[in-house]
């Protein structure tokens, strides 16, 4: 599964890869450049994010399944109980 962006995102992160070149490396790149740096790391270093990603979703999912019956409990037969109040 490769990660796509948007044309708007692609020419935002070119952008910023042409930015940060010039700022950080003092080094000047074209657009071809940072669209080539750019499908590199979409290609092999996003997917290590983006793995770690749903790692930490199904690990918050796993945790709030766990405790739906406290998180969700409603208890029955409590009418009479609220009345006295």
């Amino acid at each position: 599964m490769a990660i796509e962006l948007l044309p708007q995102e692609t020419e935002e992160v070119i952008h910023s890869l042409k930015k940060y070149f010039s700022s950080e490396l003092d080094q000047e790149i074209g657009d071809l450049k940072a669209k080539l740096l750019l499908d590199y790391i979409l290609k092999e270093i996003a997917p290590l994010a983006y793995n770690q990603g749903i790692k930490h979703a199904e690990e918050f999912l796993r945790l709030k399944l766990e405790d739906l019956p406290a998180t969700c409990f409603e208890p029955g037969l409590t009418y009479w109980q609220k009345k006295r109040k």
